[in-house]
């Protein structure tokens, strides 16, 4: 019986393979992508060729191994032998496979593509940045080296952290239920990404949230009265603080998130389509705005699309939160979903020509590589890619 399925870790068969590490049911299933396609022999041959992924690795990192070689390790979990002789070979089949762990599609002899690349010139990944907006209007532009005391509101002291965190420190008792201020006279603050930023924030009440890129979240500077409410648009992951006197609330252009503490995602950028809530830890209650509501559980998302709600029970949570883990995560994911993540991340504009077949891809990598590692991976598929300063262009 034929098992080949054209979905499988394609990175760590090529890594196991280069350390002879292949289980007789790992040699089958390889065997079965050689011959599913010629064009998989040729690309076999050209990521195993220890000349060929030296020069990979110089383009990664033409200036420092030894912090290539960090890279990968952080994004693979391997670790360098010093007796592997072959450990920069193994290491470019890492950044090009495992790390990215790219899933190819069957593909006719006909799709194979001519010219895979017009042009490449690296563009970095995105960094960590936001802009912080206080309550009377000013700014201030954040990034991770900025430490110590960066603002003062009503009840709050901001601080920046050694560790890159915006951090509120409650300065009275504003925060006391005996005592609560009337909610007109809390200041409201906002923190913002641009594309290619990313930020994380402890709220006064000591809920973290990781800052997706192009996203911004309004909260308070103390939360008071019966419960706890910020507005949230774009991608963010919560760690709220439990406190079941005051359900925290997430408000997002067409629903919102109640819980009392735990650990989620919500997606809700306006260009995907639909606003995602995938729960990690404790439970929630996602409220859309025709007023339909519905409970999920851990390891459950809540798809909220045209007022409408659904529940997938088995959610690829791996996937959801991997960008605030530094990584890509494609599950059966289709090219314009991708290209949409590369475009937040690495502030560029992306503009299709031609057709573009309807291509999925399985995988991960690092979100701390250069746009063009990504590129290597999409271009197996047919592609062709053209960088215009900020603009890709992508052409079948």
């Amino acid at each position: 019986m034929n098992n080949y399925d054209p979905y499988f870790d394609l990175g760590q068969l090529i890594a196991k393979y280069m350390r002879n590490e292949l289980s007789e049911q790992e040699k089958l299933q390889l065997d079965q992508w050689l011959q599913a396609d010629a064009s998989n022999q040729e690309l076999f041959k050209k990521l195993t060729d220890e000349h060929q992924l030296n020069n990979e690795l110089e383009t990664f990192s033409a200036t420092n191994k030894a912090k290539a070689w960090q890279n990968i390790a952080k994004g693979t979990g391997f670790k360098r032998k010093s007796s592997n002789l072959l450990w920069i070979g193994y290491a470019a089949a890492v950044i090009l496979l495992a790390a990215l762990t790219i899933t190819l599609n069957k593909r006719r002899p006909s799709d194979q593509p001519q010219n895979l690349v017009n042009q490449y010139k690296d563009i970095p990944p995105g960094t960590n940045k936001a802009v912080l907006t206080l309550a009377d209007g000013s700014t201030i532009v954040l990034d991770s080296a900025k430490h110590g005391q960066i603002a003062s509101q009503q009840h709050a002291v901001i601080k920046e952290d050694e560790n890159g965190k915006v951090v509120y420190e409650a300065t009275d008792n504003a925060q006391s239920p005996t005592a609560p201020a009337p909610a007109e006279a809390i200041a409201m603050n906002m923190l913002a990404t641009p594309r290619g930023g990313q930020y994380q924030i402890v709220l006064p009440d000591g809920t973290k949230v990781w800052l997706n890129a192009a996203s911004s979240i309004k909260y308070p500077t103390a939360f008071t009265g019966n419960e706890r409410r910020v507005e949230l648009t774009g991608e963010a992951y919560f760690e709220v603080s439990k406190d079941p006197s005051k359900p925290f609330n997430v408000k997002t252009a067409s629903q919102t998130v109640t819980v009392l503490g735990t650990h989620f995602n919500i997606n809700s950028y306006t260009d995907e389509g639909a606003t995602k809530t995938t729960l990690l830890e404790g439970s929630v209650r996602v409220t859309n705005n025709a007023g339909q509501s519905v409970k999920i559980k851990p390891g459950e998302q809540a798809i909220n699309i045209s007022n409408s709600i659904n529940i997938t029970e088995n959610a690829n949570v791996d996937e959801a939160v991997a960008w605030k883990n530094g990584k890509f995560v494609f599950s059966n994911t289709d090219l314009q979903t991708i290209m949409r993540q590369l475009s937040r991340w690495y502030d560029v504009d992306v503009e299709y020509q031609g057709k573009t077949a309807q291509k999925h891809y399985m995988g991960r990598i690092s979100r701390n590589v250069p746009v063009s590692q990504i590129f290597e991976i999409l271009k197996t598929s047919g592609l062709n890619f053209t960088i215009n300063g900020r603009k890709i262009i992508v052409k079948s």
